[in-house]
């Protein structure tokens, strides 16, 4: 499963594991709590942000396949102009592909 940590939750994780090395004989259930606490906000941001990234991924090819049958069906003085919403559609759907990776 992947996270998605914000800059604060990394310095808190990195002082709690400093912590727990430090003191790996004693009681560390606390700060294993506090870790497994921090991991599971910032596997739930992962997974929505996910999603969203997804539901942007799906509207971005509706309006590509949208734009394709609009430039098929354009008349001639039409066309050019339909030529370049079907690049903008691509456009948009490579850069929610890429925002995805």
């Amino acid at each position: 499963m992947s996270h998605t940590y914000t800059p604060g939750e990394k310095v808190k994780r990195a002082r709690l594991l400093a912590k727990g090395a430090k003191n790996a004989y004693g009681d560390t259930s606390a700060i294993d709590l506090e870790l497994d606490r921090i991991d599971r906000v910032a596997t739930d941001r992962y997974e929505r942000e996910r999603r969203a990234l997804d539901r942007q991924i799906d509207q971005a090819k509706d309006e590509l396949a949208a734009a394709k049958a609009a430039e098929r069906s354009a008349r001639p003085e039409e066309r050019q102009r339909a030529k370049q919403a079907r690049r903008d559609a691509e456009d948009r759907l490579r850069r929610a592909e890429r925002a995805r990776r």
